[in-house]
């Protein structure tokens, strides 16, 4: 069965199985696009009749970005939005420094008041027409530490974007580093602050601390719970970008969708890859398997291990989640040897994250906590029965991330819950 809802801002989409219940709410997962990605964003759309993807133009030409920005809303239900990466304005990234609204000459004293600011908003807005966005992205400079210069910044770009475009509807960029969100005091004058914007609508992207994929540090995600909370009990709309599986917690916080991508680099938010050529994603290849039931990812020879020891049914997803591009993976060979792909594991992780967006409940804010701490509990189940027949997911295992995710939730039910539980119908679903 298919389920159409409006959020007020995207159509949301999904194919509902009959193991799933009806959902008042939906987490919507959105592509983040990243190196390799134009194959992926137009089958992954076309498949789920519908979502967003977040053009990047670090990785796409003027050219390229329009073209495809085009296809992809030739697609039943589907959106673009561009995220404008002026993170580190002084990049010598040739691709970056290619697009129009790119300044040319930056001087951090000079830029943010007068002519240059309105110059590069003006390109900017002119972009996202010829890709024919229906919300701007508005850019912003990644916060080391969120203080009044960064203040500053945010408002020259907010104070201009309203006096010239006020009738467009655009999102605030909150890039913040791992430091800033390891202080709970920075997070909440940040809150505070943001109280006072006349734009009710935000995109937070986090570094991950210690170039971590999964974070290892419990109070780095209680903040970012913390921060998506408060910006939605300010009755905001909010996007989390550059996530992996660990960011479904942020279902508890009434996060509106989440984004993700095929590489590391797109599932987190290394700063330094805007500033320089950073080509991690060619040089790191590996083939990765997602267990959804897991929340694990495993490399093909530990497959190969628990399909001798008779564990590899454990790991198979339900067809509602993975849409067939894992099933080389149970067709009775080796694992490693099925010719499954890197393209096939970057379709199964995404189509699994897309269907576990879905699946989050967020009919009220007990249910979402209880909800995600129903998978954890299931996750390190499956995952202790998979580890004591020595079959573990290495850098990406799950296993430790559990209680970092069950630290996190408690904060967020300790500090948030009261709030969230009396506002939650009138703040999810904007």
């Amino acid at each position: 069965m298919d389920l159409y809802l409006h959020d007020g801002m995207f159509t949301v989409f999904y194919r509902r199985s009959p193991a799933l219940r009806w959902r008042r709410y939906l987490m919507q997962l959105f592509l983040q696009f990243g190196y390799g990605m134009m194959g992926h964003s137009r089958d992954l759309i076309e498949r789920w009749n519908g979502g967003t993807v977040i053009l990047s133009p670090r990785d796409l030409s003027p050219e390229q970005m329009t073209r495809l920005g085009g296809q992809v809303r030739s697609l039943p239900n589907a959106r673009v939005l561009i995220d404008p990466q002026l993170y580190m304005p002084h990049s010598d990234h040739a691709r970056l420094r290619s697009h129009s609204y790119w300044p040319q000459e930056y001087d951090t004293a000079t830029f943010w008041s007068g002519p240059p600011l309105q110059a590069m908003l003006a390109a900017l807005f002119d972009a996202n027409d010829q890709v024919g966005t229906e919300r701007v992205i508005l850019p912003s400079v990644f916060a080391a530490r969120i203080d009044d210069d960064w203040f500053a910044v945010q408002e020259a770009i907010i104070e201009e974007s309203q006096a010239t475009h006020a009738d467009r509807p655009r999102m605030i960029t909150l890039a913040l580093s791992g430091g800033a969100l390891a202080d709970a005091a920075q997070i909440g004058n940040l809150i505070e602050r943001a109280e006072q914007w006349p734009i009710r609508s935000f995109y937070v992207v986090c570094e991950h601390p210690n170039g971590d994929y999964l974070v290892q540090d419990p109070n780095w995600l209680a903040n970012v719970l913390d921060l998506i909370a408060g910006l939605k009990l300010q009755r905001s709309f909010v996007l989390l970008g550059y996530c992996t599986h660990q960011q479904l917690a942020a279902a508890a916080a009434g996060v509106d969708a989440i984004a993700s991508g095929t590489w590391m680099n797109v599932r987190s938010f290394p700063p330094e890859k805007f500033n320089t050529a950073y080509e991690d994603e060619i040089r790191q290849r590996a083939t990765w398997f997602y267990s959804p039931a897991a929340l694990c990812e495993f490399k093909l020879p530990f497959l190969d291990i628990a399909q001798r020891l008779g564990v590899l049914p454990l790991l198979h997803a339900p067809a509602d989640l993975d849409w067939e591009f894992g099933d080389p993976i149970f067709s009775g060979a080796q694992p490693s040897v099925v010719g499954f792909t890197e393209q096939a594991a970057f379709r199964h992780y995404l189509c699994c994250l897309h269907g576990q967006c879905a699946a989050a409940d967020q009919s009220a804010f007990d249910a979402a906590a209880d909800s995600h701490d129903q998978v954890l509990n299931a996750a390190e189940n499956l995952l202790g029965r998979l580890a004591g027949a020595g079959v573990r997911g290495q850098q990406r295992d799950f296993g430790s991330i559990v209680d970092v995710n069950r630290a996190a939730l408690s904060v967020l039910r300790a500090t948030r819950g009261p709030m969230l539980r009396r506002h939650w119908n009138d703040i999810v679903g904007l």
